[in-house]
């Protein structure tokens, strides 16, 4: 047996590989042994699922690299080792042995174009191949034989074919996905919680030296009581959500997403250097669009990245947080979604700020918490306010949930209302702005950069700031880091920051003063949430909204709804002065009702979404059709001119290395050094990018940067600077709807 290989670099018998599926097997059932799986299916499916690469094409291309001639996929062939009889004889049912044949051919997704004629001659050949065979871990004789067409055809398994076989197939084709890569990639399955509740306790007992009383409050002891429940929580700002959140975890797996990257990377650092301070690499994962060089930036000593990277994608890791896109995404049911799906099984997830979601991604949740919930997992939704058109929704598609729970503080005033019916006023800034920390947040880019120009020709640079998407990825992490220091609850340092929506929700910070334009209720309840964070406030006013009068703010009607607006603006009308947590909840629950919104664009896009994704075929879609699908954002990649021009010499050394192929004479130290070598230089160059709506690719593409035959990035033709960010230089660009809107830190 061990003549065969199953991979070449590094090299790697049949006999290994099967071996190391079966450890990580083990390590996957002693952690979860109630999982709703077959067991017993899933250990055939380890046992069989490369068998079909004895065959003599599989063994001359992974030791020569020559492309082989009508070769059948190692999958298929592997159906022809299932001994039906012999498993049936063990108790297992026709359905069940469809569940396992489908698994194995499926556990690599490509298309099936072979002739029944040729998989015949093939099964054949493999008949000789094996008829000395001799392998330890079957326990019979091993027969080739075509499997019958009742337990495989190309037909695949589908929901039409009842939820229950469906399901079943989920979980076992799923984790041998899992237990598959895990093996290939030369890490554990699944690492075990066992130290979750410990490190809250360990937390309290510190809190506890400061202040002997302190205790966990009265939402953190609900989510405690109802641990085994699906919850729904709204809690005002300053509770200790995130706290919650994780004693509601417990002892388990669990997911913890929120909306934006900036607030995921805020609650990473803080989960793992305040809460899980050792061994973090094994315990705590960080999951969106940028993790690699996130865990770069992090000074990560004595971890290995590629290692700790591997395992957060995996999803191996016991806690991970992330963004919705990164774990969501299942519900298009894409060629391989099992294994996400699989793990949500056995998992908790945390929603946070689910108001935060455009209607798209609403409709995508409200999905995934419909799959998750049938095949066994549970979910919480901890929000600062919930719109009731979500319950509504959920209970449309079946979804069991206790009845939603609110906690509140009204012991302190934190906000008080002055609502103002014009644009965005510098005069009205110039009289608020004395030595405190003023907060302004526009509804678009454009707006943010006129706002900050005029406030630029009044006031010293040190004294104002400017904090959007529009920045490219170095820039923008740099004041990530700027907006989080200067609003601490303990920094004594005063100035303005001008900002869009990417500082709404879950961002650890409080300024003096809000000067924001009224986008929707909820939105501007989140962003009154960044000012007197846990402070009682007294005085006249400390939150200015400008709703402006007898015009629309910046983005009503292209990025926010006109309707949702209107009924915002209408609820503000009788609002002067100070509002509580309780009004702030009954606002959002009385105005985002069904009946209310019902003819709204947002309501419809959501039950349009909702319908689409259902009519999808299952494994319609591959996972690179839905990446694009699923964020339903028509953006790109690209640098700046003046960033290329800056860094020209910089930029294409890391275009070289990455334009470098996988060179058959190298061995396998030199492969990982040109893998790490790659990852770093992506990882740099990605740092002189940002990402722009298509169409101003199509209009102000100046050069571009080739990478290899399948990508490239373009170079913008545009004005950048620091201070600024991009400014783009055709007037005629100017009347795209979507030009100004800042959408590109959202859900990425």
């Amino acid at each position: 047996m061990n003549k065969y290989l199953a991979k070449s670099n590094p090299q790697e018998t049949i006999q290994e590989h099967t071996d190391n599926l079966l450890r990580n097997y083990d390590i996957l059932k002693s952690l979860y042994p109630n999982l709703n799986v077959n067991w017993d299916i899933l250990y055939q499916a380890c046992l069989y699922h490369d068998f079909g690469k004895m065959n003599v094409k599989f063994q001359d291309k992974i030791t020569t690299g020559r492309v082989q001639e009508n070769e059948i996929p190692h999958g298929i062939l592997s159906l022809a080792f299932i001994n039906p009889m012999n498993l049936k004889s063990q108790g297992f049912s026709n359905s069940e042995i469809k569940i396992l044949a489908h698994s194995i051919a499926y556990h690599h997704e490509r298309d099936f174009t072979y002739e029944n004629e040729i998989l015949d001659q093939e099964i054949q050949l493999m008949e000789k191949e094996v008829s000395d065979f001799d392998y330890e871990l079957v326990d019979q004789e091993l027969t080739v034989r075509k499997l019958g067409a009742k337990y495989f055809s190309k037909k695949r398994i589908y929901q039409i074919d009842g939820e229950e076989v469906f399901f079943n197939y989920i979980l076992v084709k799923g984790l041998l996905n899992r237990i598959d890569y895990a093996a290939s990639g030369a890490i554990e399955v699944e690492k075990g919680n066992d130290f979750l509740l410990i490190s809250m306790e360990n937390l309290m007992s510190e809190w506890q030296k400061i202040n002997s009383s302190s205790d966990w409050n009265d939402l953190q002891r609900y989510m405690i009581n109802h641990r085994d429940e699906n919850v729904i929580v709204i809690a005002q700002t300053g509770m200790g959500k995130t706290e919650a959140g994780l004693l509601w975890i417990g002892n388990n797996k669990g997911f913890f997403t929120l909306p934006l990257k900036t607030a995921i990377n805020a609650m990473y650092d803080r989960i793992t250097k305040q809460i899980v301070k050792e061994d973090t690499d094994d315990k705590v994962g960080l999951l969106h669009s940028d993790t690699y060089s996130e865990y770069l930036n992090n000074d990560l000593d004595e971890v290995d990245i590629d290692e700790y990277y591997n395992k957060t994608k995996q999803l191996s890791l016991p806690i991970t947080v992330c963004t919705l896109d990164q774990i969501f995404d299942f519900v298009f049911r894409y060629r391989g979604f099992e294994s996400k799906l699989a793990t949500l099984s056995f998992a908790k997830v945390v929603i946070d700020e689910v108001q935060m979601y455009s209607s798209d991604l609403l409709a995508y949740l409200i999905l995934g918490l419909t799959y998750i919930t049938n095949i066994g997992g549970k979910f919480a939704i901890l929000t600062a306010t919930l719109p009731s058109l979500v319950e509504d929704l959920l209970r449309d598609e079946g979804v069991n949930f206790l009845p939603p729970k609110t906690f509140i503080n009204n012991q302190r005033i934190r906000h008080s209302i002055k609502r103002v019916p014009t644009k965005i006023n510098i005069e009205m800034i110039k009289t608020l702005y004395k030595n405190n920390k003023v907060l302004i947040i526009c509804n678009t880019v454009k707006e943010a950069q006129r706002i900050y120009r005029e406030l630029d020709m009044i006031y010293e640079k040190e004294d104002i700031n400017l904090f959007h998407s529009n920045f490219i990825k170095r820039d923008r992490k740099q004041k990530e880091k700027n907006i989080l220091r200067f609003g601490h609850k303990d920094s004594n340092v005063y100035g303005i920051w001008v900002t869009t929506q990417v500082v709404e929700a879950s961002l650890d910070i409080d300024f003096d003063i809000l000067i924001t334009e009224l986008s929707d209720l909820n939105g501007l309840f989140q962003r009154m949430g960044r000012c007197y964070r846990n402070r009682e406030f007294e005085g006249d006013y400390n939150c200015y909204v400008f709703d402006g009068g007898e015009k629309e703010c910046s983005g009503i009607g292209y990025v926010i709804d006109e309707e949702i607006f209107a009924l915002s603006k209408d609820a503000l009308k009788n609002i002067d002065g100070v509002i509580d947590e309780e009004d702030k909840m009954k606002m959002v629950s009385s105005l985002y009702t069904t009946e209310k919104l019902k003819n709204t664009k947002y309501y419809k896009l959501i039950k349009c979404n909702l319908n689409y994704v259902k009519s999808i075929e299952d494994h319609e879609k591959s996972k690179s059709d839905i990446k694009k699908m699923f964020r339903n954002i028509d953006s790109a990649t690209a640098i700046p001119k003046e960033i290329f021009t800056k860094h020209k010499l910089e930029i294409k050394e890391y275009a070289e290395i990455l334009s470098k192929g996988y060179d058959k004479s190298l061995s396998v130290e030199e492969r990982k050094e040109l893998k790490y070598r790659k990852t770093r230089a992506r990882n740099s160059l990605m740092d002189f990018t940002l990402n722009t709506p298509q169409f101003r690719i199509y209009s102000n593409t100046f050069d571009t940067i080739v990478l290899n035959q399948y990508e490239s990035i373009p170079i913008l033709d545009c004005k950048y600077s620091e201070e600024i960010g991009i400014e783009y230089m055709k007037k005629d660009d100017l009347t795209q709807k979507n030009q100004s809107y800042d959408y590109s830190e959202r859900f990425l």
